[in-house]
């Protein structure tokens, strides 16, 4: 039996799927590997891509430790360290973070110098429900690196009533630093002080909402340079807490200072050797 020809048309159809099928197969394998890098929750969110702009970051290097649940979202604990590889002599000069699904994204940006000596930083968050935490790291000569978790959050930690009667903003600052440190050799220091943080989103017992105060600038000088700074956002925990490291090139003074929205401020001092 002899088999019909097709019709022109399903001939054109059939040359039209397969150039179709091609096309989609050639995209496929020649970017696979910018889609991989570029596909993150970071591209979804404006802040940070503001930060990233257009291109695609690393993927790994960063780490970002959170609770994979939280019971409590006023205060969960964080910390992003930076253990991938850098060229010679370049460093982490800032540490981004983000709530992709909080109010307001933006958590905190750290500034570090050769001084901080160690690029990793924990605090605690607020987050307002379950969601990606984001971190992105930048270096001195431009590299960037980006790495996300999520955390299921319980209770939300934006909006949750709490004391209307909190300890006297920016009181009891609490300070550990090494009285002497190592050349060289990057030692822990932590800090704690007494602020609400208190957003401008949660009401109060008499059901009005309580007036934005947060802690907005945090900076360690040592010998009058700056080491380390910080720039805090509502979605930082009250009684704001920071752990990182420093590593002086010489004895002297360390300072550290806090800056609140109303212009209010806070001073502490330590003196310290270098062995």
């Amino acid at each position: 039996m002899r088999s019909t020809p097709a019709s022109p048309p399903d001939a054109l159809r059939r040359r039209l799927l397969r150039g179709l099928a091609t096309a989609i197969l050639g995209v496929g394998l020649l970017g696979l590997s910018l889609p991989a890098l570029a596909d993150g929750p970071w591209q979804r969110l404006d802040a940070a891509r503001s930060v990233l702009g257009d291109t695609p970051p690393h993927t790994e290097g960063l780490v970002l430790d959170l609770p994979l649940v939280s019971e409590d979202g006023s205060a969960v604990a964080l910390t992003v360290g930076f253990e991938g590889r850098l060229a010679e002599g370049d460093y982490i000069e800032r540490i981004d973070l983000f709530a992709s699904d909080n109010p307001s994204p933006e958590i905190a940006s750290f500034h570090l110098t050769p001084m901080s000596g160690k690029p990793e930083i924990s605090t605690r968050v607020r987050l307002n429900e379950t969601q990606r935490v984001i971190a992105i790291a930048t270096s001195r000569q431009g590299e960037q690196f980006a790495t996300a978790r999520e955390v299921r959050v319980t209770v939300s930690g934006c909006l949750m009533r709490g004391d209307d009667a909190p300890p006297e903003p920016l009181s009891n600052a609490r300070v550990s630093v090494p009285s002497r440190f190592t050349a060289g050799q990057p030692e822990e220091v932590r800090t704690l002080i007494n602020h609400p943080m208190e957003t401008g989103l949660r009401e109060g017992a008499n059901g009005e909402t309580l007036p934005r105060h947060i802690v907005e600038r945090f900076r360690v000088s040592l010998n009058g340079e700056t080491a380390f700074e910080a720039e805090l956002h509502q979605s930082i925990s009250a009684n704001p807490y920071l752990r990182f490291h420093l590593s002086p090139e010489a004895g002297g003074e360390a300072v550290f200072e806090w800056r609140d929205d109303r212009g209010e401020s806070a001073r502490h001092e330590a003196s310290f050797e270098l062995g």
